[in-house]
């Protein structure tokens, strides 16, 4: 029997096949049944078209795969009973590499809803060597009397040749590897192995996929005995949950298969089902987790969704189907618009991929908003857990998703210090109040502690706390909202005194300008200025950031690696109305060595208030000490 040879490019192409498109070794068993279940398919559009007598009688048989280890041959038999393949198939087919006659039965059939074609690209088959030494095929085409048999040990070519066959369908043979120190190829002979791959990826075809399994039974009439038999077992469930309409759905369905599926124990918080047909066709099954993973805020968290393609699964976690933002979801979508045969990572660049993660997105988006509109309690427990995500997308990416999220994030409030969102805050804004007014502090108790705060509730306006790293970078990125600018309570834009009080400010500070120049010299760096305010209410003094860069961002900034140069410009902002202007106007007068000594004082003091560190603890000591 003479040997042919593949008609595609040499061992090369079928190494590369091999080694570079499929980076799992057990993908061999998915590529194998899902040109089995093409088969079955093939056989049945057949039927369905055919009006013959024996059609009718075919309709009749169950469709099926069946898998067949086999330890002391090291074989594995995967059989259907579907259309089959002539010897001129089998040439075309399996010795042509990247050939694929369900693309090509597709494409055939374009018009036909009921054609519905795993395959793509015919590279599949060719997984098989990954685990195998040799491949055999036996194969007999419906309405045939004739079998064949395609037989290759690898890139050196296949022969083709006459047997013998019950019936149509066809029947592949893996001669599996001896085992090497790398890889353990004796596991796939395993029965229990290949149930897992089989739940793993073929859970969801539509035709029973059977094999014999051990089961421990006890002996009939010996107590306390048990033999192990072999029982016919169906080892896929055959009809995904996210097919079924949802009105046949219980919520407890969803919350089991949640938890089975992703090894929760806590039921979701909101389940998303949908199904979209057009320009990207998919069904989608996504959960809203009701708690943050113990591994969320880690570098070990992968996010993803489970990707099917007609319910077989390409790949557990697809990142490339959430923008980071909603890295929490977790579910799945199947499409019937991607190609099984690509591999993980030629997916990232997929189209159809790109639409369907937008489309998705969207979908979450809305979801989430009506969650907020309707269930406001669920909504603050989702946003507890996940909101930092959220704001972690406004400014992330240079803002380019910020208008996308502006209305799912919230803040607490010196209104009943709960969350609101910022559609909330400026619709009860003071006619007169200019801006949406934040004050940045590591907790709600110590942002309320800042005389600034005082000044604004003072005035009736509501102030939004920042306790979260990221809160206030986000608020620069958005700038505004509803027209209103974002304005830090702490910086010189907080417009929190009245013309009159301006206007006072402006002849004081001209009139003590040597003073302050003293203390500003007491305090070299620290700060940019030193001056009176009116804004102060019972404080005798406070920091206000001048710039870009606020108190809080300074620090923030410098805990990075890599980071320590940050530096916020301060201003000493002193109560004109507080006894300690009058006392240092006369230090001023009369004692400049300890008006050094007061400056100092002041700013440290201004500085606990302020949340920050003072920057030499023993100097602040022996200042309070020398004083009392």
């Amino acid at each position: 029997m003479k040997k042919k040879q593949f008609k595609a490019e040499s061992k090369k192409l079928l190494d590369l096949m091999v080694n570079s498109i499929y980076t799992h070794k057990e993908i061999f068993l998915r590529e194998i049944i899902s040109n089995a279940s093409d088969a079955e398919d093939k056989l049945r559009f057949r039927l369905l078209t055919d009006n013959s007598e024996q059609a009718s009688e075919e309709q009749k048989e169950e469709l099926f795969i069946r898998i067949a280890p086999d330890k002391e041959a090291r074989t594995i038999t995967i059989t259907d009973n579907g259309i089959g393949m002539t010897a001129e198939e089998l040439e075309n087919n399996l010795g042509v590499i990247a050939r694929s006659g369900s693309q090509l039965f597709k494409t055939e059939n374009a018009d036909n809803k009921d054609v519905d074609i795993i395959g793509q690209f015919g590279v599949g088959f060719y997984a098989a060597f990954m685990v195998s030494d040799k491949v055999t095929v036996v194969s007999k085409a419906y309405g045939s009397e004739e079998a064949n048999c395609w037989e290759s040990e690898g890139a050196d070519g296949f022969t083709v040749s006459s047997c013998e066959k019950e019936g149509h369908g066809t029947e592949i043979t893996l001669h599996i590897k001896a085992d090497t120190d790398e890889v353990n190829y004796s596991q796939y002979l395993e029965p229990y192995t290949l149930s897992a791959l089989v739940k793993k990826y073929s859970n969801y075809i539509r035709y029973p996929i059977k094999m014999m399994m051990p089961e421990s039974r006890p002996v009939e009439g010996k107590e306390g005995e048990y033999e192990t038999v072999e029982t016919d077992t169906v080892l896929n469930s055959m009809l995904p949950i996210w097919k079924k309409s949802k009105s046949e759905i219980t919520k407890e369905e969803y919350d089991s298969f949640y938890k089975d599926a992703f090894h929760d124990y806590e039921e979701p918080l909101k389940v998303i089902h949908t199904k979209t047909e057009g320009s990207a066709t998919f069904d989608a099954l996504l959960f809203i987790p009701s708690h943050a993973p113990f591994d969320y805020y880690t570098k070990d968290y992968e996010k993803g969704l489970r990707l099917y393609s007609k319910g077989v699964l390409i790949t557990e976690k697809c990142g490339d189907l959430l923008p980071d933002y909603f890295n929490f979801v977790r579910g799945l979508v199947d499409s019937e618009d991607l190609s099984l045969n690509i591999s993980r990572e030629m997916l990232q660049h997929d189209h159809q991929l790109k639409l369907i993660a937008k489309t998705i997105s969207k979908k979450i988006r809305t979801e989430l908003l009506k969650l907020l509109k309707d269930d406001r309690e669920a909504y603050e427990k989702f946003f507890t857990a996940f909101g930092a995500s959220l704001k972690f997308g406004v400014y992330n990416n240079y803002g380019a998703d910020k208008d996308e999220l502006k209305d799912l994030i919230m803040f607490k409030s010196s209104k009943e210090e709960k969350f609101v969102t910022l559609e909330e805050y400026t619709s009860r804004m003071p006619e007169e109040q200019k801006a949406i007014y934040y004050a940045a502090s590591e907790s709600v108790e110590k942002a309320k502690m800042l005389p600034q705060v005082d000044a604004a509730l003072s005035k009736g306006y509501e102030v939004l706390f920042f306790t979260e790293y990221m809160d206030e970078f986000a608020a620069r990125m958005l700038m505004s909202y509803n027209d209103k600018t974002f304005v830090n309570i702490c910086s010189g834009e907080a417009d929190l005194e009245s013309d009159a009080e301006k206007e006072e400010n402006e002849t004081e500070n001209k009139s003590n300008e040597e003073l302050f120049a003293a203390m500003k010299e007491a305090l070299g760096d620290k700060v940019s200025a030193v001056r009176f305010t009116h804004k102060l209410g019972s404080h005798p003094s406070c920091l206000t950031n001048e710039g870009f860069l606020s108190a809080e961002m300074e620090k923030v900034l410098n805990s990075m690696p890599g980071n320590n140069g940050a530096k916020a410009e301060l201003v000493l902002e002193i109560n004109a109305e507080h006894p300690i202007a009058e006392k240092l106007k006369t230090l001023y007068a009369e004692d400049k060595d300890k008006l050094s000594d007061y400056a100092k004082l002041l700013y440290n003091e201004a500085r606990l208030i302020g949340g920050m560190s003072i920057e030499d603890p023993v100097e602040f000591s022996t200042l309070i000490c020398s004083l009392m």
